[in-house]
């Protein structure tokens, strides 16, 4: 009797897991194959604007985007222009899947070689089934980047000393992350900022090691650290602040003695409020909504002043 069950049950039902799995696996293929076409016109296109952005004459004018999030491909090239590093390797962590990333087009547009970091062993595990893996001196590590580790991540994978841009994207503790980096020194840092906490107060979300933005606050809007709190961490470690993009997420700090030429500015003349609209309602459904609105979610929950260490309130 087991033996036709299994005739009869099993093994067909084995036979169509393994047509769909091979169904799965092919669709796969050819997403990547779609993703690895895509990337190469991206590049064509992108070496004629590389040239025009280092033409440029401000952030503004630079920006464009090809694997970046918004125009921050051009905003960094741009700013190798000047600055010239000495060194041609990046460290970012927050990549995903790497598909919208600060520095995919620095890899395959000038050959820099880097290490990513993210959480999540999924998107590790594809981007090492993606052809720019291999063809590219790319290292890419899972790990969930903490003020306690970070350290030990970039040294343990022979990143220590002098790297050319260091890109900062946890939607979360990113300015406790860059202040506890010692190992390395970056020319040019790119990090996320938090628009809605406007561009007076030196504040950050408290200190946990395991903080998740999506568990934080329903809204999503509740991470990360203000321009001003950054401004100063920037000034004690000697960087000079050169801009924001357009979009309102991301700052730019290059080394002081790095500048040649570029203009450091304050915080006013450089803060950009964000208005793209990422915010979610209770039910987790995004909200889209837009200017203050924001803000008046997530007035009360708590921040940390940075120049005084104490705890106060947006």
């Amino acid at each position: 009797m087991k033996k036709k069950i299994r005739q009869f049950l099993i093994e067909p039902l084995q036979a169509q897991i393994q047509e769909v799995q091979t169904q799965i696996r092919e669709v796969q293929v050819q997403l990547n194959q779609t993703k690895e076409d895509n990337a190469a016109t991206k590049l064509v296109m992108g070496a004629v604007l590389a040239k025009l952005a280092k033409q440029a004459t401000s952030l503004k004018e630079a920006e464009f985007k090809l694997f970046s999030q918004f125009g921050d491909d051009g905003i960094i090239q741009y700013l190798i222009s000047y600055v010239k590093p000495r060194v041609d390797t990046f460290v970012e962590f927050g990549v995903e899947d790497y598909e919208e990333a600060n520095t995919r087009f620095l890899l395959m547009n000038n050959n820099w070689k880097g290490l990513i970091i993210d959480g999540s062993p999924n998107f590790i595990d594809h981007i090492k089934t993606r052809s720019f893996f291999w063809r590219y001196s790319l290292n890419a590590i899972t790990s969930f980047v903490t003020a306690e580790n970070i350290n030990q991540l970039l040294a343990s994978n022979g990143i220590v000393g002098q790297i050319g841009l260091l890109s900062i994207d946890i939607d979360g503790n990113d300015y406790w992350v860059w202040k506890a980096i010692t190992v390395v020194e970056a020319d040019i840092v790119v990090i996320e900022y938090n628009s809605l906490f406007g561009s007076k107060r030196s504040i950050s979300i408290p200190y946990q090691p395991d903080f998740a933005r999506e568990q934080a606050h329903y809204s999503y809007l509740y991470f990360g650290a203000s321009l001003p709190a950054l401004y100063d961490l920037a000034l004690d470690k000697g960087y000079a602040f050169v801009g924001c993009n357009q979009a309102g997420n991301n700052a730019y700090f290059v080394k002081e003695e790095k500048l040649n030429g570029l203009t450091a500015l304050s915080i006013e003349e450089g803060y950009v409020y964000s208005r793209f609209r990422e915010g979610r309602n209770q039910a987790g459904i995004m909200s889209f909504l837009d200017g203050v609105d924001r803000e008046a979610i997530i007035e009360g929950l708590p921040v940390i002043n940075t120049k005084t260490n104490t705890e106060e309130y947006l």
